[in-house]
C-alpha cells in the first residue's frame, strides 16, 4: 500500500500529519510512505529523520499513484481533483465548512475520512485529534497570556511588598479549558471557569479552581455544549457581567459542533475590564466568543488586549504533530484491521469506522452529512 503525505507550510500550517516515528510503524508494516519534500520542517523533522525511519522523498505533490493521502487539514480541490478514483483521504476535514469538498470527493470517487467527526467514546480516545490537539491549545493558550500580561501571575512576597496573584476566568471546561485551568493554577493564579454543562462543575473544582455557576437550571450534560434558551443566556451574561471586571486574563474555548461559537463576551463587557488585562479567544476560527475578535489578530479595545491566533498549534508544532499523529496511526490500524475483514469499506459496521467515513463509492455516506 503507498502513503502520501503532503506538505502543508504553503497553507500557514505549521504541523505535519504523521511523524517519523509513526513512518517507522507503518514502513515495518508493510506500507511505502512518499513524503513531499519539507512537509516536516517547520515540527521540528527533517526530510533526512524521514527516510532514515524508511520514508521515500518526494520533491513535488503526486500523489496520483497513491493509495492513501494523510493531511492535517482539508485539501484543496486541485488535489482533489489529482487523486485517483479509489484512493483513500484521512484528515481533518471540517466538512460543514467545506461543503464543496464533499461533493468533490464523491464525484471523483475518494473515500474519505473525517478524523473531526471521531466518535467521543472511550474506545475511540487514542484517535481522538480533537482532544489532544485542544489539550495543547489550551496548555499555550496560558502560556500566551502570562506572555502578554504585563504583571507575574503568583503570588510573590518580597522585602518591598506583596505581589497578589493574578486571576485567570476559563469560559469552557471541555478538554481545551480543563487543559488550561491546569495551567493557569500551575503557574500560581487564581482561577475560575465557567460552562453551560453542569457536569463540568466537579472536573472544574477538582483542578483546583472555583466553579461560576449561573442561578439558572436548565440541563445540558452532553460531552459536547449545545445552543442554550434565551432565558439562560440572560441569565450567564448577568453572572459573567459580575465576575469580568475582576479577571486578568479570560481565556475563551466555548464552540458548537458545525455551528457558529457563542458570543459570550459583548462589547460592553470588555470595558469593564482592567486595563491591560488580556483575553485568548480560542473559538476564533468560528466566528468567537467575544463579539470584538478578529480571527488572526491581536487588537486593544479599551486598554485590553483580545488575542485571536489564527492557529494556536502552530506556535507548538512539534508536540501537535507527534499527538496528530499517533490519532493517525491508531485510526490508520484500526482502518486496515477491519479491510482485512471486510474489503468493501461501506460494509465495515466499526462505529468508529462508520462516524468518519464521509464518502465511498461516489456517494455522500455519512447520515450526518447527508442533505
Amino acid at each position: 500500500m503507498k502513503l502520501f503525505v503532503i506538505n502543508e507550510s504553503f497553507n500557514s500550517e505549521a504541523r505535519v500529519a504523521v511523524s517519523p516515528e509513526i513512518v517507522k510503524k507503518l514502513s515495518i508494516g508493510g506500507c511505502e510512505v512518499f513524503f513531499e519534500s519539507g512537509a516536516g520542517n517547520a515540527s521540528g523533522f527533517t526530510d533526512n529523520d524521514y527516510i532514515c525511519n524508511g520514508a521515500v522523498i518526494s520533491v513535488k505533490r503526486d500523489f496520483s499513484e497513491c493509495d492513501v493521502v494523510f493531511a492535517v487539514n482539508p485539501l484543496a480541490a486541485v488535489d482533489i481533483s489529482s487523486l485517483k478514483a479509489g484512493a483513500i483521504v484521512i484528515s481533518i476535514q471540517e466538512p460543514f465548512n467545506h461543503p464543496g469538498n464533499l461533493e468533490s470527493f464523491a464525484k471523483n470517487e475518494i473515500t474519505s475520512f473525517a478524523l473531526d467527526l471521531i466518535p467521543r467514546t472511550s474506545r475511540a480516545q487514542y484517535m481522538d485529534i480533537l482532544s489532544s490537539q485542544a489539550s495543547l491549545a489550551g496548555y499555550k493558550a496560558v502560556i500566551e497570556a502570562a506572555h502578554i500580561l504585563n504583571r507575574s501571575l503568583p503570588l510573590t512576597m518580597t522585602t518591598a511588598g506583596t505581589i497578589p496573584a493574578a486571576k485567570v476566568l476559563i469560559i469552557g471546561a471541555g478538554v481545551a479549558g480543563l487543559q488550561a485551568i491546569a495551567t493557569a493554577r500551575r503557574l500560581g493564579a487564581i482561577v475560575s471557569a465557567f460552562d453551560v454543562r453542569s457536569a463540568a462543575k466537579e472536573q472544574v473544582e477538582s483542578l483546583g479552581a472555583k466553579f461560576v455557576e449561573v442561578e439558572h437550571v436548565e440541563g445540558n450534560d452532553g460531552v459536547y455544549a449545545k445552543e442554550m434558551s434565551d432565558e439562560y443566556r440572560m441569565a450567564q451574561e448577568s453572572k459573567l457581567r459580575m465576575v469580568i471586571p475582576q479577571q486578568d486574563i479570560i481565556i475563551t474555548t466555548a464552540q458548537i459542533p458545525g455551528k457558529r461559537a457563542p458570543v459570550i463576551l459583548k462589547a460592553d463587557m470588555v470595558s469593564t475590564m482592567k486595563r491591560n488585562s488580556v483575553i485568548i479567544d480560542l473559538a476564533s476560527k468560528s466566528g468567537g466568543n467575544c463579539e470584538l475578535t478578529e480571527n488572526g489578530k491581536i487588537i486593544e479595545k479599551d486598554g485590553v488586549k483580545i488575542c485571536a491566533f489564527d492557529n494556536i498549534l502552530n506556535l507548538i508544532p512539534h508536540d501537535a504533530s507527534r499527538l496528530f499523529a499517533k490519532n493517525v496511526y491508531a485510526f490508520f490500524e484500526l482502518l486496515t484491521q477491519n479491510m482485512v475483514k471486510e474489503p468493501d469499506i461501506s460494509k465495515i459496521d466499526d462505529e468508529i469506522i462508520v462516524g468518519t467515513l464521509m464518502t465511498h463509492g461516489g456517494k455522500i455516506t455519512n447520515e450526518r452529512l447527508r442533505r
